[in-house]
């Protein structure tokens, strides 16, 4: 039963296994004048964007690393939307995917503020007014926090994509009129997991923006 639950987050089904290639479908189902002349999917993605500019703003202090944040936001939106049609593989389930965006800028951001502001990293670990005698457990605490950033995003990506998905598989091994009466549920669910698929990529490049602020 678990073998068969967890075979749908399996990213090898076999010997030419091409469950990865689901990362780019998105680009293969756009239409060409999406990118050509304006629509009405233009206009929306368009009107989505600029909101997220203007929510950035308040954030960044580097707003060179916008476009940065804005496709970081975009990839993961559209990995975690395809993983909602079925037969499709769910990209952004795997700590693979995660980690492979999270983990570089984690390491670009702290490679950054060591080499360009040494004092105030290792200020910040520090908090003024620290009596003498938490000194040595502050800078730890905050060295533990920073170290374990990388792995926070990619485990609440991950962690999230996997609940729904596992909840739709496991209300998909009912049969007969009990399946019936569960449709209502998986409409439900469906919904939720939408609205999941977008607040999580939203909340990755809000938390990455805000940590990159820090520094």
């Amino acid at each position: 039963m678990m073998m068969n639950l967890f075979s749908t987050f399996d990213p090898c089904s076999g010997n030419l296994s091409l469950n990865w290639i689901s990362m780019n479908l998105m680009f293969l189902m756009l239409p060409l004048n999406f990118w050509l002349i304006p629509n009405n999917n233009m206009i929306m993605v368009n009107k989505i964007i600029y909101k997220i500019i203007k929510e950035l703003n308040s954030n960044l202090i580097y707003k060179s690393s916008m476009i940065m944040m804005l496709s970081i936001m975009m990839t993961i939106l559209m990995n975690n939307m395809m993983g909602l049609i079925p037969y499709v593989f769910t990209s952004s389930s795997h700590l693979v995917f995660s980690l492979a965006i999270s983990l570089p800028l984690w390491m670009s951001f702290i490679m950054f503020a060591i080499i360009k502001k040494t004092n105030k990293m290792f200020c910040h670990m520090l908090p003024m007014g620290t009596p003498m005698i938490l000194m040595p457990f502050m800078v730890m605490i905050e060295t533990i926090s920073n170290l374990i950033r990388p792995g926070s995003l990619a485990v609440r990506l991950s962690a999230n994509m996997i609940a729904g998905h596992m909840i739709m598989s496991l209300l998909g091994k009912t049969s007969g009129m009990m399946l019936i009466i569960l449709m209502s549920m998986f409409l439900l669910l469906m919904m939720f997991e939408l609205a999941v698929s977008i607040i999580q990529s939203y909340v990755f490049m809000t938390l990455t923006s805000l940590y990159s602020s820090e520094l």
